[in-house]
């Protein structure tokens, strides 16, 4: 199964049901007032930064923030590209 990252907004009960109900695992943290908190492995939690991050670099790039390519296959050539020059700076 795959490995859910999210924030603690999608903490709630039934997106963890729905996760496990198709055969995955979360890592999602509990909210602070939560009564029964979980574990999370906050190791595979940090990753979720480097999502993040990637997103706002990919945010530079003008064509991406504002959607000008309407297809969508023009527009995931062009996020390749732009992951392209940022992996290679």
């Amino acid at each position: 199964g795959s490995n859910v990252i999210g924030d603690k907004a999608y903490g709630s009960q039934a997106i963890r049901e729905y996760i496990t109900s198709r055969e995955g695992s979360y890592t999602i943290p509990p909210k602070s007032d939560n009564p029964e908190p979980w574990f999370i492995d906050e190791h595979v939690y940090k990753e979720r930064h480097l999502v993040e991050c990637f997103f706002q670099k990919i945010k530079w790039f003008r064509r991406i923030f504002t959607r000008y390519d309407k297809l969508d296959a023009s527009f995931f050539a062009f996020v390749l590209v732009a992951a392209s020059v940022i992996l290679l700076k």
